[in-house]
């Protein structure tokens, strides 16, 4: 069986991302657009993630979400993770945990 690999991003403003619907700005976005994406607030910080699946060009998503937000600014947190966690980064080690 083989798992979808997702492309983690964090999304940073100095400026608020509350209260600009980011997430579900994205996702009507992706959505139009034909983008795979899942969407999630950082746990503990000012912090948006989106994933995409892995090997897509997240230039579509960064061009759009700085034309909402001119200050964001858009990193690659993390590649290759099957389903993904979004909200807590640490959850998507796997060796963290027994079954």
């Amino acid at each position: 069986m083989n798992l979808l690999l997702w492309d983690i991003y964090d999304i940073r403003s100095p400026s608020s991302l509350q209260g600009v619907m980011l997430r579900g700005r994205l996702r009507k976005f992706a959505n139009q657009h034909g983008v795979n994406l899942l969407t999630e607030n950082e746990e503990n910080g000012p912090i948006v993630r989106f994933a995409l699946l892995a090997g897509t060009d997240p230039a579509p998503m960064t061009t759009f979400i700085i034309s909402l937000i001119p200050t964001a600014t858009i990193e690659l947190a993390r590649q290759n993770i099957p389903n993904p966690v979004l909200s807590k980064l640490q959850v998507n080690i796997d060796e963290r945990y027994t079954i």
